[in-house]
């Protein structure tokens, strides 16, 4: 029997549970900062969450917006998406991009992207070769408060 279920995280209670998985990828944000970007997020740049439960216990999340912009045309970008350290390699990443792969088709939004830092090479290892995801481009930033 499959125990995995696919949830969006819609309410400030299931959002603040999926926070002990998301702060092993967000390990910059505290609970009143993550939950306030999330808030935020949702409100002003339809930022989507989902959680991947095994039964009752999250074990892997996804964010996600979609956009529109001159060089991608209707995309979506998945912001965040991260499996609980003690439960990696079993799929549990690879059926959330699946889900937000056919959320987008079934809005009529043509490709998915996301950007990877550059020390995470087990991630871009899953993104090239699991999930056939090829190099777009570099993504840079520049802090303007330091």
């Amino acid at each position: 029997m499959d125990t995995l279920t696919i949830t969006e995280l819609d309410t400030e209670k299931k959002i603040s549970e999926a926070f002990p998985v998301m702060n092993q990828l967000r390990t910059h944000l505290n609970e009143k900062e993550y939950m306030e970007l999330v808030a935020e997020a949702r409100d002003k740049d339809m930022y989507r969450m989902f959680a991947l439960y095994d039964q009752e216990d999250i074990v892997a999340v996804i964010g996600f917006k979609p956009m529109i912009t001159l060089y991608y045309g209707r995309f979506v970008w998945v912001c965040d998406l991260v499996t609980d350290t003690d439960k990696r390699s079993n799929g549990y990443g690879e059926k959330l991009l699946l889900y937000v792969h056919n959320w987008a088709l079934e809005n009529n939004y043509k490709s998915v992207a996301l950007s990877s830092g550059l020390q995470r090479y087990d991630a871009h290892r899953f993104y090239e070769e699991k999930m056939e995801y090829g190099k777009a481009s570099y993504v840079f930033k520049k802090s303007l408060h330091e």
